[in-house]
């Protein structure tokens, strides 16, 4: 059985960057947990850090990224950077089967198990189960309302939780604020 903790949603709008995570932990077909916290605040505060995948995966790949930053402080593409460059090289860690997705006041950035950092042009980015829901939502929303990013967030994750059945209405959104 295969262990899923989804949906994270990033969304950068209105000098706002904010992170938003469902709290559905699920264990094949069974809802093992409702409440889970998938996002983590890093940097005394100025990172935010989301995950979907494996949920140990997932915390490996976390406490890794926490280390690059200590080694790169206020540079978290450098930081992603060599996160990715390990996670490509190593072994053990080619087979974490995780993402994550990071922001800071400046950017935000998808890391992938297969080496990649981007950053997306709109500023959204959704991964997990129900990321692709959350993203088309949110994107819609950035578009055609004047909801400020947290309020995207919110109302994009519980869209894609009236869709993705691994996905439940238990949110937390955390918000950072931008340079203007």
């Amino acid at each position: 059985m295969k262990l899923h903790a989804t949906t994270i949603l990033t969304v950068r709008h209105q000098n706002r960057v904010a992170m938003g995570s469902d709290g559905q932990v699920t264990l094949g077909t069974s809802i093992m947990k409702a409440d889970a916290v998938k996002i983590r605040r890093l940097a005394s505060g100025s990172v935010l850090c989301g995950f979907a995948g494996g949920a140990a995966d997932a915390f490996a790949l976390l406490e890794r990224f926490e280390a690059k930053l200590k080694d790169h402080p206020a540079n978290v593409p450098r930081a992603a950077t060599e996160l990715a460059k390990e996670w490509r090289t190593d072994r053990a860690l080619r087979r974490l089967e995780a993402m994550l997705t990071v922001a800071d006041a400046t950017c935000t950035l998808l890391l992938s198990g297969t080496g990649d950092v981007i950053q997306p042009t709109d500023g959204v980015v959704g991964i997990g189960s129900g990321g692709a829901y959350a993203t088309a939502a949110a994107r819609a929303l950035v578009q055609h309302s004047q909801l400020d990013a947290a309020a995207i967030v919110r109302a994009s994750l519980e869209i894609a939780a009236g869709i993705d059945i691994y996905t439940n209405e238990n949110l937390l959104v955390e918000e950072l604020e931008c340079p203007p």
